[in-house]
């Protein structure tokens, strides 16, 4: 492949580096020119572009791309089509995600222009999200490089989502005097939660006094009717031969490990008892934050075996603390009222088919629509309004001034929809659980629409994506969780929400909030006809 300026009589085929106008035609990045194309840009008076000239041996980007992918080998995941050189490849259901290190660091070492990224290993993923990614770098890649990869490809599986297996699980709390039954009981909550992230359940309680034999004797018949069994002490473990592991062998079964390199969960006890795992549970487990004790649960549901080796190897890494790292199983209703729901306003557009003037700028009411929409972003339940602007952006600015909005400058405003998409969400601070994408267009969307959106996510959990609707038909605005905002890193050219949604694949919940889901101010027509007055 060739890349750099080309004179415009040989560029038919080529592939444009940039966006190019050509009076009121507009070539996106990475659209191939074809002879009516090489005629346009002449008539518009342009002599030479900056492109990419493939060889007869190359694979184009997307071409590329697919083919790495489907010639992988895995299980638990499915391939997404090829768009702008790259395949993301999701889990086909919840589970631990396991990969093979050496094979991706083997491909990555093929040649820059062929990338591979990965979840971490052993890290838990839900439904439909997105574990992987292949990246063609330039246009085109030579298939000899491909050909390496795809050999490399062919010696095993390279990664795999484990899927949770529901499992019964059975749960002794040992007692000590002055111990509150509330803690034991606020235990069995938060455990239910943890085992429901994976389908499993919680069969049977007992509770007996911190002692060998009682707890021993408990163990054993658990062990006999659930497929694993749980045991919190009322005092931590601090010797090997303490009453946790002590009572796992007395019962006849055998400590496998006692102790962890992760932080929190050191005083995690891991054993065997007949033919099941029994898991003595550090302190920190009593609580629904991210704790060694996820580990090892989360892998057993899976499927996946869990040695004294492994936990030796948890270390790099184990240093947990306060990070969240992951959906936490939470106290139900409380915490989901708290969920922070930011809007991104999008204000960049160029107003192209209003054959000129700012659509944004027009008044209703005798106020630029820009500032009204804005205006109805702050009296909402939304924790913040990021406002991206590109085209004409300090007349946009002015016609907010006052407006307590953070300002978000897309740069690259005329290469699509995209862009203005990726850089409002990286001005959202990191305790969102959810951004509200409001296009600045639509002047029936007033403040209890938003709400009733930003309602029916919280209720959802912050896990689903709230649409807009009206008799039935999709519209605007669109709330997407947390969980999107990497997918939106990878989109490119005119791609929003839309397109996002339907290709990860979340759960959809739509709202009805009548007409002004579906009316936005395109044309000049369309504007005067919901009482807008243009300006120049």
């Amino acid at each position: 492949m060739k890349f750099g300026p080309i004179a415009i009589e040989e560029a038919e085929g080529a592939v444009l580096a940039h966006a190019t106008t050509a009076g009121e035609k507009r070539f996106r990045k990475a659209h191939r020119l074809s002879a009516e194309d090489i005629s346009t840009l002449k008539q518009a008076g342009i002599v030479q572009v900056v492109a990419a000239v493939l060889s007869p041996d190359d694979l184009g980007e997307d071409a590329a791309a697919q083919r790495i992918a489907e010639g992988m080998r895995f299980s638990g995941i499915e391939v997404r089509p090829a768009a702008t050189g790259r395949v993301n490849l999701h889990a086909k259901a919840s589970g631990i995600f396991t990969v093979d290190a050496g094979m991706i660091d083997a491909i990555n070492a093929v040649d820059p222009a062929i990338t591979i990224a990965t979840l971490a290993q052993h890290a838990p993923v839900e439904k439909g999200q997105m574990v992987a990614t292949v990246k063609i770098i330039p246009f085109a890649v030579a298939s000899t490089l491909v050909d390496t990869v795809m050999g490399i490809c062919a010696g095993g599986e390279i990664f795999a989502v484990n899927a949770y297996r529901p499992a019964r699980v059975g749960v002794i709390q040992t007692v000590l005097p002055g111990i509150k039954p509330s803690v034991l009981d606020k235990t069995l909550r938060v455990t239910e939660a943890r085992l429901a992230r994976s389908g499993g359940r919680l069969t049977a309680e007992r509770r007996t006094p911190h002692e060998i034999a009682p707890l021993a004797e408990a163990a054993a018949s658990l062990a006999r009717d659930n497929d694993l069994v749980v045991i919190f002490g009322a005092s931590a473990m601090s010797d090997f031969a303490d009453v946790v592991p002590a009572a796992i062998e007395r019962a006849g079964g055998t400590v496998v490990r006692a102790g962890m390199p992760v932080d929190p969960g050191n005083l995690l006890v891991l054993g065997t008892l007949g033919g099941k795992r029994i898991i003595g549970a550090p302190g920190c487990a009593r609580s629904p934050k991210e704790n060694g004790f996820d580990w090892v649960l989360d892998r057993l549901v899976a499927g996946l075996d869990v040695t004294a080796k492994d936990i030796a190897g948890m270390g790099v890494g184990g240093l947990l603390m306060e990070i969240p790292t992951r959906p936490q199983p939470r106290e139900p209703l409380p915490a989901r009222s708290r969920l922070k729901v930011a809007i991104v306003l999008l204000a960049a557009g160029r107003s192209s088919r209003m054959g000129g003037p700012n659509k944004l700028m027009a008044l209703f009411d005798g106020k630029p629509l820009v500032r009204r929409t804005a205006e109805r972003a702050l009296a909402s339940k939304a924790s913040g309004t990021i406002v991206v602007t590109g085209h004409q952006r300090e007349r946009v600015r002015a016609a907010l001034a006052g407006l307590d909005v953070t300002f978000a400058d897309n740069p690259d405003f005329a290469d699509g929809l995209s862009t203005s998409l990726k850089a409002g969400i990286a001005y959202l601070p990191e305790d969102t659980a959810g951004a509200m994408i409001v296009l600045g267009d639509m002047p029936g969307v007033v403040s209890g629409d938003l709400d009733r959106l930003i309602d029916a996510f919280r209720r959802a959990g912050g896990n689903s994506v709230v649409r807009a609707s009206h008799q039935g038909k999709r519209g605007n605005p669109v709330l997407l969780p947390r969980a999107l905002f990497p997918a939106i890193a990878h989109l490119e050219g005119d791609t929003g929400a839309r397109h996002l949604v339907e290709a990860e694949g979340l759960d959809v919940i739509d709202v009805e909030i009548g007409e002004g889901a579906s009316v936005d101010v395109d044309t000049r027509e369309a504007l005067e006809g919901a009482g807008g007055v243009l300006q120049d």
